[in-house]
């Protein structure tokens, strides 16, 4: 067992990893619970953005460490949220910002943290981390301020963590019962009226949506209505031949797409009816692999994911690059999507994995990574007129 200590003022906390080393340092947050967060450790390579991916649902179930060295020197606000809560288990960070500035903050990080029960460590060389998950792959761990359990104990904990890979986590995340969306971009839409009219409504199966996707969708006159990811597919394709929702978008969401099985079989028998029949669908992250999944294709663990807002990818279609953000462990098969009958669209420029998708005859496609940003660049924003295109198609043919 290997020990990296590089702090030692009080209060302490620890973060144990499954291959037995346990990094020291500083606890923030949640201090004093008793607190005990045993999940997956990933990390992100973002310079910002940190409440954003704080409250991101598909970070449930995992231990966030920042790689940028300083974090929380522009405190939080009340609008930069992605949902109702801290969706991650437990945050790491190498340098905690004393002070805040930012004319928009209404508080500071950790006090924010404590608020929503999450514990945080600093203090902790984030680079030794990095470079560890990198080369052994992402891997359970143990977070805590407890002084009253050894080392031995926590890496022991970690060791008897599930696996990611198996686990639906989207009942953790995702709504219970149904709901409309009205929010816009605000301030920061492109759009010269958003959300100014209802020109389309969106069905959204929420796996756990952020929040930023919603607001894209409504700024560009679309009327959102949210449902539970286990929707029935005679439900939905019962709204959409009467005319009721002219579109279906599935959201991105935590842990294993193969494990979301219910959503799996809906999506299965919506795209597999016959061409004329299939209303236009459009899937983001685990909604673009759950897509894969439903059209005959394969998912696989990447051994520690893409997590980051300045992503490279290629739009095959037009052959330009993107820079993107992204928040995924899981991917597709690219192989598996064309035996299934599907078109590679966008292709990750550092490692080659499929970053989206479409089928060569239905309005259905997806992506890996997330277009509506929050946070990293609005490159991909596109995304959501092409989806609104192709409800506009789609109901003229109708």
């Amino acid at each position: 067992m290997t020990t990296t200590n590089t702090v030692s003022s009080s209060p302490a906390a620890r973060l144990a990893l499954a291959d037995g080393t346990v990094f020291q340092g500083t606890a923030f947050g949640a201090v004093g619970r008793g607190i005990v967060s045993v999940a997956e450790v990933v990390f992100n390579t973002a310079m910002c953005g940190y409440q954003e991916s704080l409250t991101d649902p598909s970070y449930t179930g995992q231990i966030l460490t920042q790689t940028f060295p300083l974090i929380g020197n522009y405190g939080v606000t009340a609008d930069d949220v992605e949902s109702k809560k801290v969706q991650v288990a437990g945050f790491v960070v190498r340098e905690l910002a004393r002070l805040h500035s930012n004319y928009r903050s209404v508080g500071d990080l950790s006090t924010y943290l404590a608020a929503h029960g999450v514990l945080g460590i600093s203090g902790i060389d984030t680079r030794a981390l990095t470079k560890k998950l990198r080369t052994l792959g992402a891997m359970p761990g143990v977070l805590t301020d407890r002084p009253d359990l050894t080392d031995e104990q926590l890496v022991e904990m970690a060791r008897k963590a599930p696996s990611m890979a198996g686990q639906n986590l989207v009942p953790r995340v995702g709504c219970t019962s149904g709901s409309t969306w009205s929010e816009t971009l605000g301030e920061w839409s492109g759009s010269p009226s958003p959300g100014s009219r209802a020109l389309f409504r969106v069905l959204t199966l929420d796996c756990g949506a952020k929040a930023n996707i919603l607001r894209n969708l409504a700024d560009r006159g679309c009327e959102v209505r949210v449902v539970p990811h286990d929707t029935p597919a005679d439900e939905i394709l019962r709204l959409y031949k009467s005319g009721e929702v002219d579109g279906l978008f599935i959201s991105n969401g935590p842990g294993d797409p193969a494990a979301v099985e219910a959503t799996v079989r809906t999506l299965r028998e919506i795209i597999g009816r016959p061409d004329g029949e299939v209303m236009p669908t459009f899937g983001i992250c685990l909604g673009h692999q759950l897509l894969a999944l439903a059209a005959g294709g394969k998912t696989y663990k990447l051994k520690f994911g893409h997590r980051g807002a300045n992503q490279p990818i290629l739009n095959t279609t037009t052959g330009k690059v993107e820079i993107t953000s992204q928040n995924h462990g899981f991917a597709v098969e690219t192989e598996s999507i064309r035996a299934a009958g599907g078109e590679p669209t966008h292709i990750h420029l550092n490692d080659n994995t499929l970053a989206g998708f479409r089928m060569k005859t239905k309005p259905v496609f997806s992506v890996q990574y997330h277009p509506e940003a929050s946070p990293g660049p609005h490159d991909a924003g596109y995304l959501f007129d092409e989806f609104v295109a192709s409800m506009a198609s789609r109901r003229s043919r109708r």
